[in-house]
């Protein structure tokens, strides 16, 4: 008796789950057209997705077609999740802009990131990007989560980038990281065989900081250049540790 008892306690159960994922399916389902509509309007407006197509399925919409330019179709799936009953965006949207070799492309990238956020944070961010059959990979380390989204803002807007592949890290925020940025800055750019490197407002010593640990990056004339930048980098007070991973630059 207790068997059929439990069994029909499961059917029961089961039956419940299935009138309710009905519900919230047909339920979705009713604002599809709705939704489908709205969509189609958003993206009517702008002239730049008249090749963005959107479908809809129990409140999820897909949009498919092209653009010319990645942070295009970015734009058009946050437009998207901004209109009503809307559930989900599937953005299977292809970027048929401009094309530009991959050892182009990289060049381009690195040479914007090189100068992004000069007279801001820039001296204490890293960020290098790879490039392959147009998909772009970010590596390397920011300040914090404003650095990083205007390294990722610079990639998304530049012609020939077809998609992103973030890596970049965000430093943990921290006074005493702070500290030993602005020691180890000063310690740098001060000496006198380094000053020099200071009048480049892009700051090619660059300075990461996680946690105490002090990592240098970036490229200098010399052997001696790094050698004294990493002298000067162990003299910093409170950095638990030093690395050096500066480039001395080839001569041609």
């Amino acid at each position: 008796m207790e068997r059929i008892f439990r069994a029909l306690g499961v059917a029961l159960l089961g039956g419940v789950l299935s009138l309710a994922y009905a519900a919230q399916s047909n339920g979705a389902n009713r604002y599809d057209t709705t939704i489908q509509a709205a969509a189609t309007n958003a993206l009517a407006g702008k002239q730049e997705f008249r090749d963005v197509q959107a479908t809809v399925e129990d409140g999820i919409v897909t949009l498919m077609g092209n653009v010319d330019v990645y942070q295009l179709k970015l734009d058009a799936a946050r437009k998207i999740r901004k209109a009503h009953d809307v559930q989900g965006v599937r953005n299977l949207i292809a970027v048929k802009g401009e094309n530009v070799a991959d050892s182009q492309l990289a060049a381009q990238l690195d040479r914007k990131l090189y100068y992004d956020r000069m007279g801001y944070d820039l001296a204490f961010n890293f960020v290098t990007a790879s490039v392959s059959d147009g998909v772009v990979t970010l590596n390397g380390e920011t300040r914090d989560e404003f650095d990083r989204n205007s390294a990722l803002d610079v990639v998304d807007r530049t012609a020939g980038v077809k998609d992103v592949v973030d890596n970049i890290k965000v430093a943990p925020a921290s006074i005493f990281d702070d500290q030993i940025r602005l020691r180890a800055l000063r310690a740098i750019y001060r000496d006198p065989v380094l000053s020099r490197y200071a009048i480049d407002p892009a700051r090619p010593i660059r300075i990461v900081v996680d946690g105490g640990h002090l990592s240098l990056y970036g490229t200098v004339a010399t052997a001696m250049d790094k050698q004294v930048a990493g002298i000067r980098a162990n003299q910093v007070f409170g950095a638990f540790s030093v690395q050096n991973n500066l480039v001395v630059e080839k001569k041609s």
